[in-house]
Parts: structure tokens; C-alpha cells; sequence
């Protein structure tokens, strides 16, 4: 068996890792990258959703999530306001190569495809390295990138599976007693020990008038379309089929109301390989038959779209079908600090959740995220307290922070996690485990690895103020860890605010707007050009709703009347002073599946 030594070790492709090996690399030590699949990025590209949520607002566009999107929006033709789920989708393709490109651009980053752990390599309480199939790996700091926690299991690293009571965190929407058989959550908590999966399939629009090739049934299943009725009630098909809206008329089908999520037995991802082996098939069979039945109701205009992913030997994806399901919750560490629910919520009176502090009082952010608290459990509402707010004429989630500690294990050396496996409760996941929030824990994992292999001490021996200070002066990408409404990247003072509030977490401002001593900068003349003009009256119907009544600038086969939002500050400022009957001039991008105008800038 081959042998391989390296400063840094990270299993798993997805996107924390990706983001990890990215920013390990690029501080210059050496990293070796293990990857299942042949392209990178996880969830954003091998799990077929291309439509990330999450961390939307101009402000929260920082580190290596908002590098990727600059770069697809150099790359994806068509643009990426396609869809109304997300304001960027884009073919998975063009997201697996820009991380392919930006991986192969460092020689100090080897990449090994096509491989699994087999096994951790562990003396006492360090974790020495991994071993594959053929090839033994040991590293300063090894990094558990996996879907699904992996190495936590094989390492015997303590962790969580599934859902915790009120009495463990004191969690608002925790159930009371998760043992107890009268307990209203009971039947939930035994059928979905976590959130469920989803494997998607990316559908094609062969044209008014065209046949697409019919999507086979399964019949040793003996599968059951009728399960699929009422999927796209009181929404209609062509709304049905936007939510989800990529380049090229093509739609990623990843729909949660009678849909393709897929909760069968979720033990199973669990226990061995051969029971892992039969929930993928199951769940890939599972999109298969929504697929037929979207077909059968909408029309055969509807088919596979068969290029999309690669087919790979024993591989139940490839084709239309992504390479693996989109998991939303994985085996999560028993962390030196523990994210809870009540970590995420907002501060009383307050639009943005408490920064995280350590024992000494100072700030422990390493990340943040900005979504909604969302649970998935097939034909389940199960009700969390609500983390949401207007802003920009919709609605986001409220902003929080990661601390550096649910990335450390308590008791275990030469380890970190940077995937949904973070120390997180299994209600608090529900916000946690959004593409750009591990896209962060990635990039700040691999700074934290890295850091710790240059100053030759553990990852929970590393100052966490210099962390934060190499991730706030990145050359590559700069990762904002104090989330501010108004303060976007390109700001002269975004270091300087960033830094007063680690500095001085006592005068964190609730509702998370900084005094800015000058206006966010405008939009450069050079980008109106590339943008829609459109003229109109400016209508208020609701407190936080906008609405243009178009006058000049949309084509005829637009609507006269189109919604109004925007992820820019001073944009949104613009709107909440505006008063309806203002005669207004906007630049912005039309996207016909959210029927809104994305407004960059505007004019009174």
C-alpha cells in the first residue's frame, strides 16, 4: 500500500471541502483533496442544486461563496436569474468547472479522485491520517469533508444522529421528550431521524410541438404515482416547473410538497454500505417516478435531460440524475461549542442573531449565514420559531454566526470538520447546512488547518482573533464573520467595521446596520449598461412590498406591472423612503420565473 504524507488531509469533495482545500492551498501548505466524485463542490454541483439559498444579500456575497458567484456570472451564459427559489441558478457543469479550475491553478493542492475512507488512523487522541483502498494518508490536520460525517464514525469521534430534547439545549422548538410515545413528535422523530434527502433530476423543455423520449417506469417497485398528486396545488405547473429554472430551458427538479424528497428508513445512510447502497437506489428510483409523473401531467414536451452529469460505474446517478442525493443532515459533532437553535434567532427587538463569544468574552465567529430555519420530513409541517424578516421587497432569513469551536471535537487533536457535520442540534441545522454557510466553514476550516500547520500547534490551541483577521485580509477572498446589513464588500470601511465589532462586541448593533460614515458605493456606469432600464410609477401596496408600473424600458410581451427587490443596501433604503406615485427610473435584470425586476440602482 502506497503511502502519502501532507501537511493538510481532507476527505470529501463537497463544499465545504472544496472550500477548505481552496484555502488551505492558497496560505501555501500542503494539501491533499480525496474526492468520490470526479467534480467538486457538493451540493452546488455533483448534488444537482443550482439554485443555492441563502446569504443572497449584496452584504453576505463575501469569501469564497462570493468569488464562485462573480465567477459564474462571468462564465454562465444566460445569466443566472432564471428561477424563484434563488436569485442564481446555473447548469451544475459551469459550477464543477470553475471549482475544477480553481483547484488545478495550485501545485501545492493534490487532488485524488474516485476514493472513499476505508478507515482513520488514530493514536490515542490524534487522528493521524485515513486510509483508502490502496493508499495510507497521514497529515498534521485531517479534515471530515464528508456528506454524510464519515470519518466521525470511523475515528469513533463523538457525535450526534438525529434529534435532541428541550432538556439538552433548552431549544424553543425541540420536542419535549423524545422517547416519550405521547409526546405529539414522537411518530416524526422514529420516522425521520433526520432531515430528509433529496436526489435531484434535471428535466428539459424539448419545445411546444416535441416528443421528448417517455421516462420509463419502475415496475419491480410497483411504484405508485398517485403519491405524487396535488404536488404543484395552488401553484400550477409552469410556476411549479420555475421554481427551480436553469440556463438552456431546463429545471432542477428538487420540490419538497409531494415531491422527490425521500425519507424512507433513514437509518440506513447509517449503518453499512450495503444498507447505504439501498436507500441511494430507493431514493434515485424514488426522482425517477416524479420525474414520469411530472411528464405524464405536464406533457411530453417534458423529458430527461440526458447530458447533464457524468455516468459513473456503479453509480445510480449520471444522465439527468445527480451523483449523489442533496443531503441536508449529516452525523454532526460533539464540538467543543454546540450551535443551538436559540443561537440562530434573532436578538429580542432585533433583525440579527447574538455574535458568539468565548469563555473570555471575545468574539468566536469564524462564519455567517443568513436563511430561514428549514426542516424537511415528507408530508410533515413540523413548525420552528421563526428566524425571517423583510428586506429588499421579500423576505430573508435573519443573520447569525458560526463560532470556531463547533469545528474543534472536545477531546480529539489533529481533527476539524467542515461540512453539515459541524457541532450543531439537530433543529439549528436546519439553517446551518445552506451551501454558502459550509462554502464559509469550508474556507474557514481550511484557514484554521492551514494557520495551525504554520505555527505548529493544534487547531484548538489557534488563536481565534488571528483566524479571523487572515480570513478578513484573504488576497483571494476576503470572508466577512460580522454579518452587517449595510455593509457590502466593496466598501472602503467593510475592514474597519468588520474589526470594530470583534473588537468591541458590546456595541453590535440589533438591528445589524453599522454607522457608516459614506453611502455604500453605487453601481458602476460601466455595469448600468449591461443592465434593463426601465421607467415607471412606484407603487407601495404593503408595508415591505414594491411594485413598478412599467412606463418605459420592457418589451411588449413583458408585464406593465412587475415587483420590485433588490440585494443592494442602498437600493433598499431607496425603497423604504420611496412613496407610492414617485415617478422612478430603475437598472436592473427582469426574471420572468419570480415575475421581479432585481434592482441594482435607482433614480428618482
Amino acid at each position: 500500500m502506497e503511502t502519502l504524507s501532507t501537511d493538510v488531509l481532507i476527505i470529501g469533495g463537497g463544499a465545504g471541502g472544496t472550500a477548505a482545500a481552496l484555502q488551505a492551498a492558497r496560505r501555501g501548505v500542503r494539501v491533499i483533496l480525496v474526492s468520490e466524485f470526479p467534480w467538486l463542490g457538493g451540493m452546488l454541483t455533483s448534488a444537482g442544486v443550482a439554485a443555492p439559498d441563502g446569504n443572497e444579500l449584496a452584504a453576505f456575497q463575501t469569501g469564497i461563496w462570493g468569488a464562485f458567484l462573480r465567477e459564474l456570472q462571468q462564465r454562465q451564459a444566460g445569466g443566472l436569474d432564471n428561477a424563484w427559489v434563488s436569485f442564481f441558478t446555473y447548469d451544475p457543469r459551469v459550477g464543477g468547472r470553475i471549482f475544477a479550475d480553481w483547484v488545478k491553478a495550485l501545485p501545492n493542492l493534490t487532488w485524488i479522485v474516485g476514493r472513499t475512507p476505508l478507515a482513520v488512523i488514530r493514536q490515542s487522541d490524534r487522528i493521524l491520517g485515513v486510509q483508502l483502498a490502496d493508499i495510507a494518508i497521514q497529515a498534521h490536520i485531517t479534515l471530515d469533508a464528508t456528506e454524510l460525517g464519515d470519518l466521525l464514525a470511523l475515528g469513533e469521534i463523538p457525535h450526534h444522529w438525529g434529534w435532541e430534547a428541550q432538556s439538552d439545549w433548552g431549544e424553543p422548538s425541540a420536542p419535549v421528550n423524545i422517547n416519550d410515545v405521547n409526546d405529539p413528535h414522537y411518530s416524526l422523530i422514529k420516522q425521520y431521524p433526520v432531515q430528509a434527502p433529496t436526489w435531484v433530476v434535471v428535466m428539459q423543455d424539448y419545445g411546444a410541438g416535441a416528443t421528448a423520449p417517455e421516462i420509463p417506469d419502475i415496475p419491480d417497485l410497483g411504484t405508485n404515482l398517485s403519491q405524487f398528486e396535488g404536488a404543484w396545488e395552488g401553484y400550477g405547473g409552469d410556476t411549479f416547473l420555475n421554481y427551480g429554472r436553469l440556463p438552456g430551458d431546463r429545471f432542477m427538479i428538487n420540490w419538497p410538497l409531494r415531491g422527490n424528497d425521500y425519507g424512507v428508513h433513514l437509518d440506513r445512510l447509517v449503518q453499512s454500505e450495503t444498507t447505504r447502497r439501498q436507500y441511494l437506489q430507493e431514493a434515485r428510483q424514488h426522482s425517477q417516478a416524479f420525474a414520469r409523473y411530472i411528464q405524464t401531467n405536464l406533457g411530453r414536451r417534458y423529458g430527461l435531460a440526458e447530458d447533464i452529469f457524468p455516468n459513473l460505474a456503479n453509480n445510480f446517478g449520471g444522465g439527468a440524475y445527480a451523483l449523489c442525493p442533496y443531503y441536508r443532515e449529516s452525523r454532526r459533532l460533539q464540538g467543543i461549542t454546540t450551535i443551538r437553535e436559540q443561537d440562530i434567532l434573532p436578538i429580542a427587538n432585533g433583525q440579527i442573531a447574538a455574535l458568539p463569544l468565548d469563555d473570555m468574552g471575545q468574539v468566536s465567529a469564524i462564519a455567517l449565514g443568513a436563511y430561514a430555519n428549514d426542516h424537511h420530513y415528507p408530508g410533515v409541517n413540523f413548525p420552528v420559531k421563526a428566524k425571517s424578516l423583510h428586506w429588499g421587497g421579500r423576505r430573508t432569513g435573519s443573520p447569525f454566526a458560526i463560532p470556531y469551536g463547533a469545528l474543534i471535537p472536545k477531546d480529539v487533536d489533529g481533527f476539524m470538520v467542515c461540512e453539515k457535520n459541524i457541532s450543531v442540534s439537530h433543529i439549528a441545522n436546519g439553517a446551518t447546512r445552506l451551501q454558502p454557510v459550509v462554502l464559509a466553514i469550508g474556507q474557514a476550516a481550511g484557514m484554521a488547518a492551514a494557520l495551525s500547520v504554520e505555527a505548529r500547534c493544534q487547531p484548538r490551541q489557534l488563536p481565534v482573533r488571528r483566524l479571523q483577521e487572515m480570513l478578513l485580509t484573504d488576497k483571494a477572498a476576503p470572508a466577512a464573520i460580522i454579518p452587517l446589513f449595510n455593509l457590502p464588500p466593496n466598501h472602503n470601511e467593510w475592514s474597519d467595521w468588520q474589526r470594530f465589532y470583534l473588537n468591541h462586541p458590546d456595541k453590535f448593533p440589533k438591528d445589524g446596520h453599522c454607522p457608516l460614515s459614506a453611502s455604500p458605493p453605487l453601481v458602476a456606469v460601466e455595469h448600468l449598461h449591461a443592465l434593463t432600464w426601465v421607467k415607471g410609477t412606484f407603487i407601495r401596496p404593503g408595508n415591505e412590498e414594491y411594485l413598478l408600473t412599467v412606463e418605459k424600458g420592457l418589451s411588449e410581451e413583458s408585464p406593465r406591472s412587475v415587483s420590485l427587490v433588490t440585494l443592494r443596501p442602498e437600493v433598499h433604503q431607496s425603497f423604504k423612503h420611496l412613496k407610492s406615485g414617485n415617478l422612478i427610473q430603475v437598472w436592473g435584470r427582469l426574471n420572468k420565473a419570480g415575475q421581479w425586476l432585481l434592482v441594482d440602482a435607482l433614480r428618482r
